[in-house]
């Protein structure tokens, strides 16, 4: 498959000193790209072969994934790409809203280094313009993550990193990128302007609605598709 075919080019990054902790980062990334959609099974010959790890190193790395709970293990079936629940999706948001209120009500006085969420602003409305939904969803994933950084809390960037690549489990398998992503632009730049005239606040409001209907419309989104629960059984090996 193209996908595996293309893992190939990711050998060089794991250099001499392989791991499954690398190993593992560079299927996150292609996990949370789409490269390996929700109820892929992912084949050990094939994902070993193209980066040129043992048999031991990328069972270790799926398992590290399965912990992140964006892989599951089926019995004498395999290692598949995990397809979320109603209920995931709703847990993900708890955990946003947990999360990201709380970093930004815990902001100290202005200014606050908010140049990467003005990065992420500037880039998903060159990708709406383009008409690159995928790159919208990205810089808007990117956004939060530079939002949650603000924080200073390695352990709050490494929690919420594995958080954002569930969500997006539940990005890849909705019909309709543009009407799920464009109406969060603009609320990403009114959040952004509020940071910049120090309205902590107003910027922790904004950004509690912004999470309540992002939840409801995808929640609504993703019970009308129809999802089986089930696996699509596509094999990448």
């Amino acid at each position: 498959m193209a996908e595996v075919n293309g893992l190939a080019g990711d050998r060089a990054l794991l250099g001499r000193t392989s791991t499954a902790e690398r190993v593992s980062d560079i299927l996150r990334s292609r996990i949370a790209a789409g490269f390996f959609p929700p109820g892929t099974r992912l084949s050990e010959d094939s994902i070993g072969g193209a980066l040129g790890v043992s048999r031991n190193t990328l069972r270790e790395a799926f398992r590290l994934l399965t912990h992140e709970r964006l892989l599951e293990h089926q019995l004498n079936r395999g290692v598949f790409v995990r397809v979320l629940t109603d209920e995931d999706v709703l847990d993900i948001y708890r955990t946003r809203s947990l999360v990201e209120c709380a970093v930004v009500r815990g902001l100290g006085e202005p200014p606050y280094a908010v140049d990467g969420l003005a990065a992420a602003v500037t880039e998903g409305r060159r990708a709406a313009r383009a008409g690159d939904w995928k790159g919208v969803s990205t810089a808007n994933i990117d956004f939060h993550r530079e939002l949650v950084a603000l924080a200073g809390s390695a352990r709050t960037d490494e929690l919420m990193r594995s958080v954002f690549a569930e969500l997006r489990l539940a990005f890849h398998v909705m019909g309709d990128p543009r009407r799920l992503h464009e109406p969060y632009i603009a609320r990403n730049r009114q959040i952004l302007e509020a940071l910049q005239e120090g309205r902590r606040d107003d910027a922790e409001t904004l950004l509690a609605e912004y999470l309540d209907d992002s939840r409801r419309r995808l929640v609504d989104a993703y019970g009308r598709r129809g999802a089986d629960g089930g696996r699509s059984g596509r094999d990448h090996g």
